[in-house]
């Protein structure tokens, strides 16, 4: 199991919506073409309405690194920047889980 979690401030509300967009249109090829990314989750922040929080569990570090070689997520990585303001990723450790598949905890 490999995961991690993603905060992404954006600049303004005009970023925020075009980022959303830019999610909507990465997450079909995450859903459809990667057998190895087990759960990614995007959420608004509530009372933050420029914060993202993604929250992705891989079965393993090498379906991350073939996630990260995908085409839609070359894309996706590209083009976010000029709509964050600030980023900040956290990797996780295995924990007590509801949900995810047998060997898949963090």
């Amino acid at each position: 199991m490999f995961a991690l979690v993603v905060r992404f401030d954006l600049h303004d509300e005009d970023a925020a919506l075009a980022f959303d967009a830019l999610v909507a249109r990465t997450a079909p090829g995450i859903r459809d073409l990667e057998p190895g990314t087990l759960v990614y989750a995007t959420h608004g922040v509530e009372g933050d309405p420029l914060a993202r929080v993604f929250y992705e569990v891989y079965a393993d570090r090498a379906a991350f690194e073939a996630h990260e070689q995908q085409p839609h997520v070359k894309a996706f990585l590209t083009e976010r920047g000029q709509y964050l303001a600030s980023t900040r990723v956290e990797f996780l450790t295995d924990g007590p889980a509801k949900g995810l598949p047998d060997g898949a905890r963090g």
